[in-house]
């Protein structure tokens, strides 16, 4: 089963890179996710004032430039799981909340391509 792991850390966005501290307690989890099998890839997501938003609507885009307004919402990194249960999924992203010390990761299960 594969999971897609979305990070918000609700509050404002940082433009500071994190601590050697922090990259070395999340350095730690990446590589007890490799060892375990379980990861197929982590991402970080810049400030959002280096992305866009782009809408369709009655059939026009719009393109909204960063930075937004609600940074609530705002995903700051990704990560995708191969387990073996939801349960599973969730036990990996505890460790990964505690961390990071705050935030919500929504954990959504993904389709899987049948084989042929």
């Amino acid at each position: 089963m594969r999971f897609l792991c979305v990070y918000k850390p609700g509050v404002a966005e940082s433009h500071t890179p994190p601590t050697a501290e922090e990259q070395a307690v999340m350095g730690r989890l990446i590589g007890d996710m490799a060892k375990a099998g379980v990861l197929l890839g982590v991402e970080g997501c810049l400030p959002s004032n280096y992305g866009a938003r782009v809408t369709l609507e009655g059939g026009k885009y719009s393109i909204t430039d960063g930075p937004f307004p609600e940074t609530k919402e705002l995903i700051a990194g990704l990560c995708l799981l191969q387990v073996k249960s939801k349960d599973e999924a969730l036990e990996w992203t505890k460790r990964f909340l505690s961390a990071v010390g705050h935030g919500t990761s929504e954990v959504l299960q993904l389709h899987e391509t049948p084989a042929g």
